[in-house]
């Protein structure tokens, strides 16, 4: 005997092997047409047949349920309630074989549209108005089934469609995957076989791999659009705001490359009557002005920071809020200025350390690549010499040397290495570079300049900018305002972290560190800000009337945030700088001859550009090994480039002074590690 059954939503028919029991509590053990070995209840079956033979009745009734009538089949059943062998006879007669039967159960599972289960082969028909409405939906499905076809075959062929330009973006960096629009790229990346950003760049939707890269950060960061309302410091407020702080007696200037257009900080140098002289340190002042709370402070809490990357940047705060406060030459501008007296020597005096608000006089904004060749140890105490502010940056510069010197006791004394002062080695690898792009014949192109740290100019702003962040954490710290402290102790992934006490930074040797010199652009800072404030104007009493209170657990979890965002914008300049470096390599040629030095593990560096790849070749080598590679295969959507080795250098002491090598192409796909 066979036994016609549902299990899982599928028609199924086995074959009894044996039985036991009678009536509703009979049961059988059988074998399915798979083989598999089952135990079927009486309440299971739907129909029960000796003859045809199992299988061939299956097959008969697979083709014969293609060919039913769902409408007729509905038209012929009754109001209410009914099994298949009712249904059966009214559809096919009182001659209704079992195949047309299997057919019909078949039939009636797969059409819930029609005819709603109320059991075990049991059916009832749905009503009329429901079933016009499945009918509808059935065939709306259906059309939108035959453009995603349609969708698809464009995609491959090249064309993305012209209805779907519009939410392209959408598309590719927050896509609903239960539209058929998303469904249609999907099988149109699987027939092709590439991902959905090469198949949208191949198709034109998307104009480049830059947007694509520039697109995933904008989508996770910037999910309502990089702009800035129009939203500003009115100039009553503004005028409210500087409105009692003194003009302070000074000159100051800035020193800057000429891209930087928000200016945070200055320096100025007074000659003390008793000798000596006094330095300020002068940061814009954007917290006289923005409140804590309000819509300016929302802005820039939730951006954090402001944004670097090749060619561009993203502000934290509006372009009118930095032209303010920004320390643009010209003018008395607000600042908040911390000054200290150095002697004759250019010894800091510690104990005349005092911070005050104030209007000053910016009396220039001074260019690195205006002065720095011009800047040496000769020049600055060369009365000869006419270049702008040399007597001032040369007192500076005989200060920040004693102010390093003092640091590097300290990192001694905690264990660490004295690092050395100016530029080290001419032939060590550049950390700092200008990105240049520019538009030729609508095509973009770049130049990477490379520039050594150390110049006098660069320890000058250093060494003060330190020494500033130095004693505003020393500040807090004394009149025990709660900030946000960089700390740096002992080793270990969070060696080097935001907190919301006071402790040291060891790699920098100082017992207090606290960001504050770039408020404009960095939301710890113009929390410090804030407190400092506080401080400059009430004194001992600021604790009672700063912003954030000691233990604020606002305060907490704005270190928190501010350290997973300040590293997440750190990423994505480390990776646009990786495009553009493999932009570089590109642009000329299919494949470029270069030099890279090993760092460790097989990582290497570019000499010219600050581009690491994997050269497995050189892992066994010692650290900074130099070697000639070729560079192809770049691909600017993974950030990969294929590196074949051609020479090994070996040190002039080896018994051989290169090596030669042919390995097969390594493949780079991961991004720069970056560094704090």
């Amino acid at each position: 005997m066979n036994l016609l059954y549902e299990e899982g939503g599928d028609i199924k028919i086995a074959t009894v092997q044996s039985s036991t029991g009678t009536g509703d509590a009979e049961s059988w053990q059988a074998t399915s047409l798979s083989g598999k070995k089952i135990k079927i209840k009486a309440k299971e079956v739907w129909l029960r047949f000796e003859k045809p033979e199992a299988q061939a009745v299956m097959d008969e009734a697979q083709v014969l349920s293609k060919d039913i009538d769902l409408q007729l089949l509905w038209d012929c059943a009754p109001d209410e309630e009914f099994g298949l062998v009712d249904v059966s006879l009214e559809y096919f007669g009182a001659q209704a074989s079992i195949p047309q039967q299997v057919a019909l159960a078949i039939a009636l599972q797969g059409a819930p549209v029609f005819f709603r289960r109320k059991g075990r082969g049991r059916f009832q028909r749905a009503p009329l108005e429901q079933l016009q409405a499945g009918l509808a939906a059935l065939e709306r499905k259906q059309k939108e089934l035959e453009q995603q076809a349609i969708w698809q075959k464009e995609m491959v062929a090249g064309n993305f469609p012209e209805t779907l330009r519009s939410s392209a973006q959408q598309l590719l960096f927050s896509p609903d995957k239960n539209t058929f629009a998303y469904k249609a790229l999907i099988a149109a990346c699987t027939e092709t076989g590439e991902s959905p950003p090469q198949l949208m760049i191949r198709c034109g939707a998307i104009d480049s791999p830059l947007a694509y890269h520039q697109g995933m950060f904008l989508k996770a960061h910037f999910p309502n659009g990089s702009t800035h309302q129009n939203i500003g410091v009115d100039e009553s407020t503004y005028a409210q705001a500087i409105a009692a702080l003194p003009e302070a007696d000074v000159k100051a200037f800035s020193i800057d490359d000429s891209g930087t257009t928000e200016i945070d900080d200055a320096l100025s140098v007074s000659t003390l009557a008793a000798g000596g002289h006094r330095i300020g340190i002068h940061i814009a002042a954007p917290g006289l002005a923005i409140a804590k709370d309000d819509p300016l402070d929302q802005v820039a809490r939730n951006r954090m920071s402001t944004v670097y990357f090749p060619g561009d940047k993203i502000t934290m705060l509006p372009d009118v809020v930095i032209e303010q406060f920004s320390l643009d030459e010209g003018s008395a501008r607000p600042a908040l200025s911390i000054y200290v007296d150095i002697d004759e020597d250019g010894v800091v005096q510690r104990e005349t350390l005092q911070m005050r608000a104030e209007r000053v006089p910016m009396a220039a904004n001074l260019r690195l690549e205006d002065l720095e060749h011009l800047v040496s140890e000769e020049t600055l105490f060369d009365e000869s010499e006419n270049y702008p502010y040399r007597k001032e940056l040369g007192i500076l510069w005989q200060a920040a040397k004693l102010l390093h010197a003092g640091r590097q006791e300290k990192r001694v004394a905690n264990g660490l290495r004295a690092e050395q002062l100016g530029v080290i080695d001419p032939n060590a690898l550049a950390r700092d570079f200008y990105f240049q792009i520019q538009d030729q014949d609508g095509i973009q192109h770049v130049e990477i300049v490379p520039r050594q740290r150390g110049s006098i100019l660069d320890t000058i702003v250093a060494e003060w900018m330190i020494f500033c962040n130095s004693a505003s954490g020393q500040l807090l710290a004394d009149h025990g305002l709660p900030g946000l402290f960089r700390t740096q102790k002992g080793w270990g992934p969070l060696r080097t972290r935001m907190q919301t006490t006071p402790g040291p930074h060891e790699g920098l040797g100082l017992d207090y560190y606290a960001w504050c010199t770039s408020p404009l652009r960095r939301y710890s800072d113009l929390v410090n800000q804030w407190q400092l404030i506080a401080l400059a104007k009430h004194g001992v009493t600021a604790k009672m009337v700063a912003p954030f209170p000691p233990r604020d657990a606002t305060l907490m979890g704005i270190a928190a945030d501010f350290e997973s965002c300040y590293q997440a914008y750190g990423e994505y300049q480390d990776r646009l700088e990786k495009y553009w470096c493999l932009r570089w390599i590109a642009q000329d040629d299919d494949s470029k001859g270069v030099f890279v030095r090993h760092l460790k593990e097989g990582m290497s560096r570019l000499e010219l550009v600050p581009l690491h790849l994997p050269v497995p070749e050189l892992a066994s080598h010692p650290r900074m090994t130099r070697a000639q590679v070729l560079i192809s295969d770049v691909d600017l959507l993974q950030l990969s480039a294929a590196v074949r080795v051609l020479e090994i250098e070996v040190k002039q002491d080896a018994p051989e002074k290169t090596v030669e090598v042919t390995p097969e192409a390594s493949e780079n796909s991961e991004e720069d590690a970056g560094t704090d």
